[in-house]
């Protein structure tokens, strides 16, 4: 995806404008909540250089030459901490301990945000701002992956804010948050661009095939824009597949959903089927399609012959499924399991 600097998303304009007129009273806790892919990261880090700054312009954007905007581009400012799940580094076992180098190592994503990030982050805010009368920001991302230990000691925090400290809390599921951590933030909605400016910002990126690369992202430009760099649209294979209903072959089409991306690719696969068959169910229901719009004959074709009951049970499976994913199971088998019941709720 590409990175917006000292940019703002066109979406974004109004919210900034809005908070720039809090700017020296802004609350020491703000929770930006919205949906995957409406660009929270890149606004908050927008703003926290925006603070850092020592001459921002008119409409509060960051200079980008003080040494403040250097050090943050640099990853480095004193005064600012991004925290996010952590890649863990994992070793295999090996016959010799002594093997060194030799053993093979591979490192994965945490999807949580553990307690020892939140006590380094108190180490952090212990310190004296590098700053005199300067703030410190603290960016964390998603905020409702924080396990209930890293959580609860954030929560102490909110309720006993340090000096000259503004916390940026990023979430996409707020619901999952301790409601105590969200009665200590002021809550900023970041929502999805209306479908004509999300429209207009892609095919000003060059992308092809706009409408149905959107509708897929679920109205996400940045998430249609990943899909895009992606390459050859690996969802709309899928979808080819999906749509032979009874006729598709559980056992040939398994090992084309692991492989359609290279990477998360069983997670990848059970999005693709929890999105088709979503799709598949408003379809039945009202005749309406929100995610494959180009394929909406052949899911109203489908709907017409599918087992509503088996079809729910099979939304129920790729739920537990995808809690799974992660999981060193079998994926193919588990797969072609999964692709067997969808075969099977057709009549025949």
């Amino acid at each position: 995806m590409i990175i917006i600097e000292n940019k703002l998303y066109p979406w974004q304009k109004n919210i900034w404008q809005r908070l720039q007129t809090m700017r020296q009273k802004l609350p020491h806790a703000l929770l930006l909540k919205g949906g995957a892919g409406s660009g929270k990261l890149a606004f908050a880090q927008n703003l926290a250089q925006s603070l850092l700054c020592k001459q921002p312009n008119t409409q509060g954007m960051p200079c980008e030459s003080c040494h403040n905007c250097l050090w943050f581009k640099e990853g480095n400012h004193p005064d600012y901490k991004l925290i996010q799940p952590e890649i863990d580094a994992e070793q295999s076992t090996t016959d010799s301990p002594d093997e060194g180098d030799t053993s093979k190592k591979k490192k994965k994503k945490s999807v949580i945000i553990k307690i020892d990030q939140i006590r380094e982050l108190l180490s952090f805010l212990s310190l004296t701002n590098h700053q005199q009368d300067g703030q410190r920001i603290v960016i964390i991302s998603p905020a409702e992956t924080m396990n209930i230990e890293a959580s609860n000691a954030l929560l102490k925090m909110l309720e006993e804010p340090p000096q000259n400290t503004i916390f940026l809390l990023i979430s996409h599921q707020a619901q999952r948050l301790l409601p105590t951590i969200m009665s200590r933030c002021q809550l900023v909605e970041m929502p999805l661009p209306d479908e004509n400016q999300a429209i207009e910002w892609l095919e000003n990126q060059g992308i092809n095939d706009v409408s149905s690369q959107l509708s897929y992202a679920g109205g996400s430009p940045l998430l249609a824009l990943k899909q895009v760099e992606q390459g050859a649209s690996p969802w709309q294979q899928l979808a080819d597949i999906l749509a032979q209903g009874a006729k598709l072959n559980p056992f040939i089409a398994a090992p084309l959903f692991l492989s359609a991306n290279v990477t998360a690719s069983m997670d990848y696969a059970l999005t693709a089927l929890q999105k088709w068959c979503a799709d598949l169910l408003s379809c039945k229901l009202t005749q309406q399609v929100r995610y494959h719009t180009n394929y909406t004959k052949a899911l109203q074709g489908l709907s017409k012959s599918v087992h509503l009951n088996l079809l729910l049970e099979l939304n129920v499976t790729l739920l537990n499924a995808k809690k799974m994913a992660s999981h060193p199971l079998n994926n193919e088998l588990q797969l072609e399991n999964i692709l067997l019941s969808y075969s099977n709720m057709f009549k025949k």
